[in-house]
């Protein structure tokens, strides 16, 4: 990343959620609106959100650079908390088989599947690796992510899933890349043809090798689901990781309700994603559990799924937050835009409820809700303006982007 910059941000309306943890239930709701406000960063950090007229008079951020915001809305910078952007190859004819009513197992038959971006992910190097991703992040920035989350996923052996990991590192470390990337260890994403029919032999094979990921990624994610990865299989490759130190997050219940989300609770998980077909006990315990749920609805709007039932878990007091799902089977789309349209039209959630789980609550699902997430004193300077000065044009502009400027760490990118 850039090194963190300095810069004072005045004539805005600051629209922001406020807290160090994930907000539940109604508190969702709850924005902070500050009218002519101005935001001061030094060194990459937020040192004063308020008032223009209360900002303190000091000589050393007199020579800072300055934007104007014209009046326009200033938000937290977005997190995209799941995505897969980091493969090798592409998936179009698989799409189109799709449409044309093809069922995933039909679809893997005919070559495609997770199994075909793996044989392309292995085959390509990690420079190229990361000119795509790359691509793909200069792509997000400019639609007002601050923070990615990035999977491995589609090696399924050890070298592949290192370098993956290793072009998230080369990333990480690009000063023309402005965005945060958080890398997640995801080798148990399929069972690989090596171990057809032996789905625990795989785990144990992940579980011995744990060590060599160490340090390499923050979280191990596994994708829990019948006939890939069940529960028995799923809570031994979490628990071994808590083990080795990393944080824990799964894919869960979302082609079928098989208890991915009761899971996750019972082990603490950072996150469980998908839900689609979430119980109404798994929905329970994830609340009191304190589990965000991270909603992916450009996944079920391109599979043409029922969305998940974001009311219910709000309504439940559980935290949600929304991501992506970028990736390039199921979703190929970053779009952030059409992640708010969806959110608000199909899963009724409130436009405030959204952007709380576009950035704190995101930020909470990578474990850096006290990091970023919202524009308070001490937190990170992600900030995005709006070509506009009421919020609620985000879901008004229908798949359409409206973030006029984004700051990552006091930069503009």
């Amino acid at each position: 990343m850039k090194a963190p910059g300095d810069l004072v941000i005045e004539n805005i309306k600051i629209v922001t959620p406020i807290g160090n943890e994930a907000l539940k239930g109604e508190a969702m709701d709850h924005l902070k609106v500050i009218q002519d406000g101005c935001i001061v960063i030094e060194k990459g950090i937020i040192t004063y959100a308020g008032k223009k007229d209360s900002l303190p008079s000091s000589a050393t951020i007199s020579n800072f650079p300055r934007v104007n915001g014209r009046g326009n809305v200033a938000l937290p910078g977005f997190v995209d908390s799941h995505t897969h952007l980091i493969f090798g190859g592409f998936r179009p004819d698989e799409f189109e088989w799709r449409l044309k009513g093809d069922t995933y197992m039909s679809i893997m038959e005919r070559g495609g599947g997770i199994q075909s971006t793996v044989n392309a992910t292995k085959e390509a190097t990690k420079d190229e690796l990361v000119r795509k991703a790359k691509w793909f992040l200069q792509s997000m920035s400019k639609m007002g992510v601050t923070t990615v989350e990035a999977k491995s996923g589609y090696g399924l052996d050890i070298d592949t899933e290192l370098k993956m990991l290793e072009a998230i590192s080369c990333l990480q470390n690009d000063p023309d890349v402005g965005i945060e990337i958080i890398p997640t260890f995801l080798g148990a994403h399929a069972v690989p043809v090596d171990y057809k029919d032996d789905a625990a032999g795989y785990v144990d094979f992940i579980i011995k090798n744990l060590h060599l990921f160490k340090g390499k990624a923050k979280f191990c994610d596994v994708f829990c689901e019948k006939n890939v990865f069940e529960i028995e299989d799923s809570r031994r490759l979490l628990e071994a990781a808590a083990k080795e130190g990393f944080k824990i997050k799964l894919h869960a219940d979302e082609i079928v309700q098989l208890g991915g989300a009761e899971l996750s609770a019972e082990l603490g998980a950072t996150s469980a994603d998908h839900l689609l077909h979430v119980s109404d006990e798994g929905i329970h315990r994830m609340a009191k559990a304190g589990v965000v749920a991270t909603l992916l609805p450009l996944t079920a709007f391109a599979l043409r799924e029922p969305y998940a039932p974001a009311r219910k878990f709000i309504d439940n007091g559980c935290a949600v937050a929304l991501a992506t799902d970028l990736n390039p089977g199921s979703c190929f789309s970053g779009s952030i835009p059409l992640t708010i349209a969806l959110a608000c039209i199909y899963m009724n959630m409130t436009i405030e409820e959204t952007i709380t789980a576009l950035t704190l609550n995101g930020a909470a699902a990578l474990d850096m809700a006290e990091v970023t997430g919202s524009l308070e004193k001490g937190k990170r300077g992600d900030v995005i303006l709006l070509e506009s000065d009421n919020y609620k044009v985000l879901p008004y502009y229908v798949g359409m982007n409206c973030v006029s400027m984004t700051i990552a760490q006091g930069n503009i990118l």
